[in-house]
């Protein structure tokens, strides 16, 4: 048939490529499984060698819990925005540029852009409103720069500090490593920055009437020391699963006192 005959002459013209079998890792007997022999996640790059410190794991969890619990309870809601990993536009000059803090909080701008649509990203110089606090998690490629110790060269884009101490004027810059456990706290004093004081580990800020600390507990069923969100005297920001945990308590616990006084729960209207 013309169609089988044409399909054998197409298959000729395709170039046939060998197996290189000097190039193959030498294979035991019998072959071992590929989960033993090919890298794990600990021999792979978790970011990108152009732009270090991109999020793992921890990087998504740890700003979404400081998201869940930045509620001020001396602003309205709607004036308050806070953000993980989105980009900020810092310097009309230079439009294109931006920083992507891990987690920042703004406070006196609406929650909505223009009080109608998400946001893509967050330009200062449309805000007009800079961010209050900014967070910063340590990685190993860019703990240098969120502490510091760098200086841009000329020309390039500032750095992280730079930027947050110099041009945003941020007042509340915070970094945390997860993997010394540390907490490191600088606030905004005559245009820099400077270590802030702790009080019972945790950081005051009046102007919120929150603390900032550290916290051991269960958060997306990962048991460890985490940065969060407290009222000034220390007491948890509760999450929305602990409210509603803690409203089903207090059901239970008025249910059960009725019951003590004689008086049936589901007969209470």
């Amino acid at each position: 048939m013309l169609w089988m005959s044409s399909l054998k002459l197409s298959l000729k013209q395709v170039p046939q490529t060998k197996l290189d079998m000097t190039r193959l890792p030498p294979q035991s007997d019998p072959p071992l499984p590929p989960r033993q022999t090919l890298p794990t996640m600990y021999d792979l790059p978790s970011d990108n060698p152009e732009e270090p410190g991109l999020p793992d794991e921890f990087h998504f969890l740890q700003p979404l819990l400081l998201f869940l619990t930045f509620v001020p309870p001396n602003w309205n809601p709607d004036m308050v925005f806070s953000a993980c990993d989105l980009n900020l536009y810092y310097d009309f000059r230079h439009s294109g540029r931006y920083k992507r803090p891990d987690w920042f909080g703004v406070v006196g701008v609406s929650r909505l852009y223009e009080e109608r649509d998400m946001r893509l990203s967050y330009v200062v110089w449309q805000e007009q409103v800079s961010p209050f606090v900014v967070v910063e998690l340590l990685s190993p490629g860019t703990d240098d720069e969120d502490l510091g110790q760098t200086v841009s060269e000329p020309g390039k884009p500032p750095t992280k500090w730079e930027v947050y101490e110099q041009i945003l004027r941020v007042p509340y810059y915070v970094v945390f490593s997860r993997y010394t456990e540390q907490l490191q706290v600088f606030h905004l004093v005559d245009g820099h920055y400077e270590p802030a004081e702790l009080t019972q580990g945790r950081l005051l800020i009046p102007e919120l009437e929150l603390s900032l600390g550290l916290w051991r507990g269960s958060f997306q069923s990962f048991n460890r020391l985490w940065l969060r969100w407290m009222t000034a005297e220390g007491e948890l920001i509760p999450l929305p699963d602990e409210k509603a945990a803690a409203a089903e308590q207090r059901v239970e616990q008025l249910a059960a006192r009725l019951r003590e006084l004689g008086v049936d729960p589901d007969q209470v209207v």
